[in-house]
């Protein structure tokens, strides 16, 4: 099978999020690669740069208005072997045990949303800040998945603080402890050279935190972020927004059961999710962990 039809075969299963997230940023970095060398042999090096204005978040607001897409677009972009790698492995590595628990749909929500809160913590930060405003004037930019990745690292930290990871030379590690000191490392190298980015992680930090307390008190934050896509997907892929759900259930009966039929569910998933914290996955009942699958694949 050819690379482009692996690639396709990716993109087309819909349990598959966290290896979309993986393949859209190795594709980026892949892309920009090839472009930036052949920019260079043609003695095109500046258009390099006039391509990278449209990914990268500019801290100034002017330059926002006019790329506003790169809220976004910045969190898929990276330009160094090592922040590309350092990103993914952290991204596989927590995202998959985020994944394993919340799901595909919440693992997407809470990468987009811990990119926008790290965006808004650098743009607020650089115009807001007067120590940062020449940096700002002298075109300050953003680039990386860190403040997603950020987000996943807290987010799985907040759910499970009690998972142990095997880290080379320090054994077995809680991974409450890993994420402490990705924020402590973060804080401490704000007044180094990469003030924006460090700041992105602590917006990212923050949103991962949020995101699952709120989750375990029944609310979703990242169900509009869900929407959006579901809708975008819709229109470009020519599927009817509305779906029917219990065909064979009339609607008279269907609006008096809904109510007590969703709301146990849901309880019985936070009950789920608060002993996982409290004795870790293995504790779970084999009852339990077919309940906590089945609410991950909605």
């Amino acid at each position: 099978m050819s690379i482009i039809a692996d690639i396709k075969s990716a993109f087309s299963r819909r349990d598959n999020a966290l290896n979309q997230l993986l393949l859209i940023n190795v594709l980026v970095f892949a892309v920009l690669v090839v472009v930036k060398a052949l920019l260079f042999l043609s003695g095109a090096r500046p258009a390099y740069e006039v391509l990278m204005r449209q990914l990268e978040l500019p801290a100034d607001l002017p330059g926002l208005l006019r790329h506003p897409w790169t809220l976004l677009t910045y969190a898929f972009t990276h330009e160094g072997f090592l922040h590309i790698i350092f990103n993914l492995l952290n991204l596989y590595w927590f995202g998959m045990l985020f994944r394993e628990y919340l799901g595909d749909r919440r693992l997407v929500g809470l990468y987009i949303l811990g990119s926008l809160a790290g965006a808004l913590l650098f743009l607020l930060s650089y115009n807001l800040l007067p120590v940062l405003r020449p940096q700002m004037l002298a075109g300050m930019s953003m680039v990386g998945a860190s403040a997603a990745v950020t987000a996943i690292i807290v987010g799985a930290a907040t759910l499970l603080p009690d998972y142990t990871f095997n880290l080379f030379l320090f054994g077995a590690v809680r991974i409450k402890y890993i994420a402490a000191a990705v924020v402590l490392i973060s804080i401490a190298g704000i007044s180094g050279n990469n003030t924006g980015g460090q700041l992105a992680h602590l917006g990212g930090a923050i949103i991962g935190f949020v995101f699952v307390k709120q989750l375990q008190a029944g609310r979703d934050l990242g169900r509009p972020i869900l929407a959006v896509g579901d809708w975008i997907s819709g229109l470009l892929h020519g599927r009817p927004r509305l779906r029917v759900s219990h065909r064979n259930t009339p609607p008279a009966a269907a609006g008096k059961t809904r109510g007590p039929l969703v709301q146990p569910e849901q309880n019985e998933i936070d009950l789920i999710l608060d002993k996982i914290s409290r004795s870790g996955y293995e504790s779970l009942s084999k009852e339990e962990k077919q309940k906590l699958f089945k609410a991950s694949q909605q």
